[in-house]
């Protein structure tokens, strides 16, 4: 920071070089002195100069090179009652606003954000994100934010940017009926919709909000590790075939677990087989006694064999056998009723093939009256 003095108790130029990154005011430091009338005012790109006189906001300058005299110090010209051609030096306290965006600020949730979610009902959020700001009043700023103090950083209005952020955050979350597991594809959308709630009341501070990111939401992790096993249970698909699969694989792979267990109940079934085959003084017979030769593969289940019924000119089914003795003892299949299997000759009433021993136990219908 950069500013100079005229020779003497005057001075004649006014100026403010910021080497810092986090600095949003700073006051000129006169150190008592009177500036001196047209005194040339220097405020660079990214920089607004903001006059304050006996404690009332006077006159605002952009950025741009100016002489301090009346024509362009209209405020203060009518708040010390100067007359045209008045050049005496005058007292006022100068601060320097820095006008650029300050960037990657941190928002995040202190505590859960209760919401509604139409799958898994109530949930606990959490989110967390960034964002810039940028003085867009320097007046209304340094009134209404920073009032006497000589040198404000960013880190002293974040913390009450992130009240607001966060009193947005949490509305917006909690009515958005967006399902939890679809908020990650719509945070661009809900961060827009936080940006626009809190434009007004960060307005009053005399900032704008440029950038605004929501960067995660998430679960709490009790929650997230119960959605991980149901995520495991979609990706494993029939839990059966999952574990006949693991099984496969691990008589494969003896050295895995589950083939490390299963080779060693065959080791141990083997070991009881060749003690039961050992001689009276516990000797081994040959190998080819000593282990009995495996058992002719057993053939397969016969496949159960299924009907389907015409009714009404619809083909209904298919259907088991346990499923016609049910309909045939509460008349929902009788012995007239067209039935068809796999290798029939087309259709058949149900008493003309082997499902006539059904009605076994199903009397006739009755005679005509």
């Amino acid at each position: 920071m950069v500013f100079d003095f005229l020779k003497g108790e005057f001075i004649d130029v006014i100026s403010w070089l910021d080497d810092t990154r986090d600095t949003m005011v700073w006051r000129f430091e006169r150190r008592g002195n009177a500036i001196k009338y047209g005194a040339k005012l220097t405020v660079r790109e990214g920089q607004a100069a903001v006059f304050v006189h006996e404690g009332q906001l006077a006159d605002v300058f952009g950025p741009g090179l100016y002489m301090l005299e009346t024509n362009n110090m209209p405020v203060m010209t009518t708040l010390q009652h100067w007359d045209h051609g008045f050049d005496s030096p005058f007292k006022s306290e100068i601060y320097f606003v820095n006008t650029t965006r300050f960037n990657d600020q941190k928002w995040g949730t202190k505590n859960p954000i209760m919401a509604r979610d139409p799958e898994f009902g109530p949930v606990r959020l959490r989110a967390y994100g960034s964002y810039s700001m940028r003085v867009s009043d320097p007046g209304r700023f340094l009134t209404e934010i920073v009032g006497t103090d000589g040198e404000f950083t960013a880190d002293e209005i974040s913390f009450q940017v992130r009240n607001v952020i966060l009193q947005e955050v949490s509305q917006v979350l909690a009515k958005s009926g967006i399902p939890v597991l679809d908020m990650a594809g719509n945070t661009a959308d809900l961060g827009r919709i936080v940006t626009q709630a809190i434009g007004p009341k960060i307005a009053e501070y005399g900032l704008t909000i440029p950038e605004f990111y929501i960067e995660n939401i998430s679960l709490p992790e009790e929650v997230e590790k119960v959605l991980d096993k149901r995520t495991s249970m979609g990706i494993a698909g029939d839990l059966n075939k999952y574990m006949q699969f693991n099984a496969a694989e691990g008589m494969a792979n003896p050295a895995s677990g589950a083939g490390a267990m299963m080779g060693a109940g065959m080791a141990a079934g083997m070991g009881a087989a060749m003690a039961q085959n050992a001689g009276p003084w516990g000797a081994v017979p040959t190998a080819a006694a000593a282990v009995p030769p495996p058992p002719p593969p057993s053939a397969p289940p016969p496949v159960a064999k299924l009907w389907h019924i015409a009714l009404n000119g619809e083909t209904k089914g298919p259907f088991s056998e346990a499923d016609l003795t049910v309909m045939a003892q509460s008349g929902g299949l009788v012995r007239a009723s067209l039935v068809w299997s796999a290798g029939q000759d087309g259709w058949k009433p149900a008493a003309e093939t082997e499902l006539q021993r059904l009605f076994a136990q199903v009397p006739p219908p009755p005679p005509a009256g």
